[in-house]
């Protein structure tokens, strides 16, 4: 691997010119496969009993390589830091590019619900060429920080709506448990946030939802008219398990693709394109 390090302090100008250069490609009209990697900005590091198995950055960066080079894989979902790792090292072409607006509301913290954005903005990603934002948008209704995160996501729609920017909203109906924040992953809870998050904005053309897998989807997919894309995170159960509810939600109307994150780059083998491959045959099967 090239040494970032020494470019960014040498050369940072490098970033800028990688992101402009790169070939880029439309969304289409195929479903996606989108491999995510914004956990560690909002200090999502450990992954079971590791508790900092993702802050080795060149690993990290290693483990996307590997995913983003096998076949299938549509694009990636990341924070500017890992966005400009990646344009440096050429990985980025053919690639849909997802800029997470990351959260403010660190896990653990005191401040946890106030979910302001702390990193791209609309006018940044389409300065830089990013194809797609994302936001996560928890809704806590115990919480009073909830109503200038839904006020600030309101305004960050509208912004992405007026440049032509598709934008990616997770929502999550979510409280403090013991102290830490629980999301509420019943289906009448996901049915509630995704109508909550539909809402949101001057305009609702260029908005797509992003959405967990949870009993009785079809259900949930009739709750929206949006684009939907599926949250493919580790729900604890077996490997085929979890597969084979991911197969059944992505037939279901409105559902475009699927996005996957420490399940795909950090499997319990260690078989990073083995699980990609797995993942890749269920969003294309043609594969």
């Amino acid at each position: 691997m090239i040494d970032l390090a020494a470019i960014r302090a040498t050369a940072p100008e490098s970033i800028g010119v990688a992101l402009a250069t790169r070939r880029r490609r439309p969304l289409g009209s195929e479903k996606l496969l989108i491999v995510a990697a914004d956990h560690p900005a909002r200090g999502a590091v450990g992954i079971g009993a590791d508790p900092l198995a993702m802050a080795n950055r060149h690993d990290l960066l290693e483990r996307l390589a590997t995913a983003l080079e096998r076949p299938g894989v549509d694009g990636v979902l990341a924070t500017p830091d890992i966005i400009d790792d990646l344009a440096l090292l050429g990985l980025l072409d053919d690639r849909i590019v997802v800029g997470s607006m990351n959260r403010g509301g660190l896990r653990g913290a005191s401040f946890e619900m106030d979910d302001r954005y702390t990193a791209y903005d609309v006018p940044s990603m389409v300065a830089s060429g990013v194809d797609f934002a994302k936001t996560l948008v928890r809704i806590n209704l115990a919480d009073a920080a909830t109503a200038a995160t839904l006020e600030s996501t309101a305004h960050a729609v509208t912004a992405a709506a007026a440049a032509h920017l598709p934008i990616m909203l997770e929502p999550f109906i979510s409280s403090w448990v013991d102290g830490r924040i629980v999301n509420d992953l019943s289906t009448d809870a996901v049915v509630h946030s995704a109508a909550i998050a539909s809402g949101l904005g001057a305009s609702s053309a260029y908005t797509w939802l992003k959405l967990p897998v949870v009993d009785d989807m079809e259900r949930v997919m009739k709750s929206t008219t949006l684009p939907t894309l599926l949250l493919g995170g580790d729900s604890g159960a077996e490997p085929d398990e979890t597969f084979a509810s991911w197969q059944r939600a992505l037939a279901l109307p409105g559902v475009r693709g699927l996005t996957v994150g420490r399940t795909l780059l950090y499997p319990p083998d260690g078989d990073v394109a083995a699980a990609v491959d797995i993942a890749a045959a269920l969003v294309h099967p043609t594969i």
